[in-house]
């Protein structure tokens, strides 16, 4: 997921270095019928620009994830959370 944001990004012309994103990843793991599934993953994205790159990195946030192999495999078994804090 964060590589595919980070290629919608960089057809922007937004910068995705290390320094300047990365992300924070979380997840729910419950028993559904005596077995364990992973049921939620939180991504809390963290992006530094620009002011003039604001708002294409939200326009870029707003439709990566229908471009993603790793979301669209999973989104119909587990919930995707994701945001995006932008850092001027």
């Amino acid at each position: 997921m964060m590589g595919t944001l980070a290629t919608v990004m960089a057809r922007k012309g937004i910068p995705t270095p290390e320094t300047l994103y990365w992300a924070d990843v979380e997840g729910d793991i419950e028993n559904v019928n005596d077995v364990l599934r992973i049921t939620t993953i939180r991504v809390r994205y963290h992006l530094k620009v620009t002011e003039d790159k604001v708002a294409d990195a939200k326009e870029s946030f707003s439709n990566y994830i229908t471009r993603c192999p790793a979301a669209q495999s999973v989104i119909g078994c587990i919930k995707i959370k994701d945001e995006l804090s932008i850092e001027k």
